[in-house]
């Protein structure tokens, strides 16, 4: 089984790029992020034809998450129960028994914001949905544009860039608790070599040339599906295309 998690900064902007991923990839299940559609907008015509079955939530240019599955997809929520404006930026989905929660987390603006606080409290409000809707023995997929560096290992620059929201000790140890609860990063599982990033300023001037990067993107397990994880890696090839999203996909392969 293969799971990959894909922030396309514009679904409708990256179609051509998505259905060709598909197509070649064959993922059994792909988690995307910032679709930046609203759902009457969402190009299902073109996912009919993929074969795909998909569930989406979205808005008008910000935001947005959605699954798309080869095989039935069930029990499908969207956000926190206290906070329907979070729907765009959660989906649970149930397939072949695993609980799949693909996550757009903010990205926080500033440490000194109001942003980086919501941040922050989306975290712990993230580890209360975990705590309970599921127990650490479930199988459990977590993905997402985590918008968090966890490690000095997963940024270009960790000096220069320390304090940014997005590598912040306070993000970082949010996420440890989450991880804590019962998740293990399937990526570093399998590498420990550093270099390794899914995200590329578009800002920064050839960031992807000289890989000045991030790895901000990931795919997360408990313990079940995680000693089940046959290997798992990033895909750059969706980087190199025309008018590429600034992120890539990052993919684990289970066998099931």
């Amino acid at each position: 089984m293969k799971v990959a998690s894909f922030n396309v900064n514009s679904l409708r902007a990256r179609l051509p790029i998505v259905l060709s991923w598909l197509s070649q990839q064959k993922p059994d299940i792909l988690c995307v992020q910032e679709t930046k559609v609203q759902d009457v907008d969402f190009p299902a015509d073109a996912f009919d034809e993929s074969g795909y079955k998909y569930v989406f939530k979205g808005q008008k240019s910000y935001n947005g998450v959605a699954i798309f599955s080869r095989s039935q997809i069930s029990n499908v929520q969207f956000g926190f129960e206290d906070e329907p404006k979070d729907e765009p930026r959660l989906i649970r989905a149930d397939i072949k028994n695993i609980s799949i929660v693909n996550t757009y987390v903010p990205q926080g603006y500033l440490p000194e914001s109001e942003k980086f606080q919501y941040k922050l409290k989306w975290f712990e409000r993230l580890l209360n949905y975990f705590d309970k809707n599921f127990k650490p023995s479930d199988a459990v997929i977590w993905v997402g544009d985590l918008n968090i560096a966890p490690e000095a290992i997963d940024i270009y620059d960790p000096v220069n860039l320390a304090g940014h929201v997005c590598y912040h000790p306070e993000v970082q140890n949010k996420l440890k608790e989450i991880m804590q609860w019962g998740f293990l990063d399937l990526f570093r599982m399998h590498c420990k070599e550093p270099g390794q990033y899914t995200f590329w300023d578009y800002r920064l001037r050839d960031s992807f040339r000289r890989n000045l990067g991030w790895r901000l993107d990931h795919v997360m397990a408990t313990q079940p599906l995680a000693k089940r994880c046959t290997g798992c890696y990033i895909d750059k090839d969706p980087r190199l295309k025309e008018r590429p999203s600034d992120h890539t996909p990052v993919v684990a392969e289970f066998e099931m």
